[in-house]
């Protein structure tokens, strides 16, 4: 007979088994029902005298993905989670927590105060809340600390990443994994653990792992990590708490992670960070009017181009199991091409960041092509040859002579007209844009662009194929440079007007990088190579307004052969790697602003970071305006994932919207005055400043 508690929670025997059961679709989040459920199910359990143990499981092969997220920074209603806890590790009778799906945050807090682990072989388990600026903060650092070690919590607590159920059992989090069905394999379990009287161990009180430890680690991944975490409160405090737990005693320990949870509660970047959590997941969505669409299969894939966005490309195809061809137009440039993707994957295991048997299955799915021909059997294929329209408009035209029917042509374009591309080809409704961000197997980004004619089918197949292969997919509108390169133009544009006005290349990007950007505008041009974007700019010239205001400052750069790091003179002259300020560029500088007219003048770092930031906002929303983003939030995604916008400042239209859009808008309208047409501000921007509205919140469309 089964017994149900708050609607959400059933109760049942089996022999001398309870089953307690956790029923709240979607993903049984740990709500007030829930914990109350559970409090009364366990209650119940404990008390019967014909139940000699308990097997905790989920319903609709979940277990616990969670507490609702909705509850962070308000009062915790009825039945805590260290109620439960309580409850548990007080118990005489022996406990197996059954996971399947996902054990995430409290749900796996909820597990390690349970005595007993098995999970479902596809299961997965993490503690991802740093990825919420928060850290977990219902025993976890302490209980998986005792439980691993301190190695193995940093590791995991830190990267906020998802174990699978077989790292789970390598590293002791689980003691067994099944591929069977799960609830009779637990029962089965807690039958084994009745018989032989296993001890019932309580987790929070285990010190095995705590005594003895090198409390140097704490201090070394502090300073490891001091440039990623800037800006940042909660790595810091996960640290704090997991050192906590191998000084202090339970009680003492589980004190310092509460505190610590409130001051990263209390913690802007906080905010910023929950806002990004849920801006990625509105981003992956599929508009509305493509929701009815079904994904076509892919299975075997194909690359043009083996340089270097085209062999990362190939990468990140391999490294999620799909079989890849790579088209070079000779032999030895696609042995350049293989060499380097080789390459890559030896750095890879040399760092320990993949092992050379992971590294060999992936360059095994790779394999190099000279002909046309050999791509008609792919399912997808992504041009990546160099961005000029005539080179890509041929490439597709022999593209669609081969590809058989049904197949997706994408192209990796980062600002060239889809459409156009797509105008080459008899089936325009499977031409669409996959920008993959450099290195392309490395970064999460992907920017997805429908054309006028790309089908819905195609969007839902390439939103469903990004998640596939690790992505983060963004969805945009055809516009001149999209979403991220459309934004980067103006940011370029007016650093180097700044330059022009009486800054240096140094200054505008030790500024940045105060506001926190990893690195400087000009270091990141230095480091992606200066005549990639010079080839683009001459292209580009003959569609210049010439009445606008363009800098010249980068071509004169480049026309004495200073390309940048790779050339050891760019920007900055390089002793190595170490970008050293170089007074020949200053006095370049100097004799442009000259040439032009232009008096130099003191600008301060506020300034420099107010003017970039600000052309940002107001061309995002003419973006968001026109319709080539569907969102705000989808910007600050693109602009935190692929273009190094401090993730502890939510992205750039989050950052105006703390800033106030009025405000935002009135510097507008200041900069527009001194500056002329460039800084025309958004229509968006002026009626959102007007009504007192923040951003729109996002349609589906």
């Amino acid at each position: 007979m089964t017994e149900t508690f708050e609607a959400v929670v059933h109760y049942s025997q089996n022999d001398e088994i309870a089953v307690v059961t956790i029923d709240a679709p979607p993903v049984n989040a740990m709500g007030v029902a829930v914990r109350a459920g559970l409090h009364k199910a366990l209650s119940r359990a404990f008390a019967e005298p014909s139940v000699k143990a308990v097997v905790l499981i989920g319903a609709n092969d979940k277990f616990i993905a969670g507490i609702d997220i909705k509850e962070f920074g308000g009062p915790r209603n009825g039945v805590k989670l260290s109620d439960l806890q309580a409850l548990i590790e007080q118990a005489d009778k022996p406990v197996v927590a059954a996971i399947d799906g996902f054990a995430l945050g409290g749900g796996l807090e909820l597990a390690l105060a349970v005595p007993f682990r098995i999970s479902a072989a596809r299961a997965r388990l993490g503690l991802p809340e740093v990825n919420l600026g928060l850290l977990p903060a219902g025993g976890g650092t302490q209980r998986l600390t005792r439980l691993l070690g301190p190695e193995a919590a940093l590791d995991i607590i830190l990267s906020g990443r998802h174990l699978t159920a077989e790292e789970a059992l390598r590293k002791g989090l689980v003691d067994r994994t099944v591929a069977t069905a799960l609830l009779p394999a637990a029962l089965e379990f807690a039958r084994t653990v009745v018989a032989a009287s296993t001890p019932i161990r309580k987790i929070i009180e285990l010190t095995d792992k705590v005594s003895g430890v090198d409390f140097e680690i704490f201090t070394a991944i502090r300073k490891k990590n001091e440039s990623k975490w800037r800006g940042m409160v909660a790595p810091y405090k996960i640290v704090e708490c997991i050192e906590a737990a191998c000084r202090l005693g339970p009680r003492e320990g589980l004190e310092v992670e509460r505190n610590a949870f409130q001051v990263c509660l209390d913690a802007p970047a906080r905010a910023a960070q929950v806002h990004l959590f849920f801006a990625e997941r509105k981003a992956a969505k599929l508009p509305a009017g493509d929701a009815a669409a079904r994904p076509r299969p892919i299975k075997s894939t194909a690359v043009i181009g083996a340089g270097t966005m085209g062999g990362g490309i190939a990468m990140a195809l391999a490294n999620a199991g799909y079989e890849v061809k790579i088209l070079e137009i000779s032999q030895d440039a696609l042995d350049r091409g293989l060499d380097r993707v080789r390459s890559n994957y030896a750095t890879s295991v040399t760092r320990g960041s993949t092992s050379q048997a992971t590294a060999d299955a992936a360059l095994a799915r790779i394999k190099g092509v000279l002909d046309y021909g050999a791509l008609g059997d792919a399912d997808l294929v992504i041009e990546a040859v160099f961005e000029d329209m005539a080179l890509k408009q041929e490439t597709f035209r022999k593209l669609d002579a081969v590809a058989k029917p049904g197949a997706i042509l994408a192209t990796n374009t980062s600002t060239m007209d889809i459409d156009a591309i797509a105008g080459a080809t008899n089936r325009p409704g499977d031409v669409i844009g996959l920008h993959f961000f450099s290195p392309a197997h490395v970064m999460r980004l992907l920017e997805i662009i429908r054309g006028t004619k790309t089908s819905s089918e195609t969007v839902a197949t390439v939103m469903s194929f990004a998640k596939e292969i690790g992505k983060m997919p963004v969805l945009a509108r055809n516009s001149d440079g999209f979403i991220g390169n459309r934004i980067l133009k103006v940011y370029g544009r007016e650093s180097e007007f700044l330059l022009e006005e009486g800054a240096t290349p140094w200054q505008i990007d030790k500024a940045l990088q105060a506001f926190g950007f990893p690195m400087g505008v000009f270091l990141m041009r230095d480091l992606a190579g200066l005549d990639v974007s010079w080839r683009v700019r001459q292209y580009r010239a003959r569609f210049r307004d010439p009445n606008d205001r363009y800098s010249p400052v980068a071509d004169r750069i480049c026309e004495l052969g200073r390309f940048g790091q790779k050339t050891g003179k760019g920007y900055y002259r390089y002793d190595g790697r170490t970008a050293v300020p170089d007074p020949e560029i200053e006095a370049l500088i100097e004799k442009v602003s000259a040439d032009l007219g232009i008096g130099r003048k003191p600008i301060s770092d506020d300034e420099i970071v107010t003017r970039i930031l600000t052309a940002m906002v107001n061309e995002g929303a003419f973006i968001l305006g026109e319709g080539v983003a569907r969102r705000a939030s989808d910007i600050d995604v693109v602009y935190v994932h692929g273009y190094g916008f401090p993730k502890y400042r939510g992205g750039p239209m989050f950052w105006a919207e703390n800033q106030g859009l009025a405000k935002v808008y009135e510097t507008v309208q200041g900069f527009h005055a001194r500056f002329g047409k460039l800084w025309r501000p958004a229509p968006l921007l002026a009626e959102l400043a007007d009504s007192g509205s923040g951003w729109p919140t996002g349609e589906e469309s």
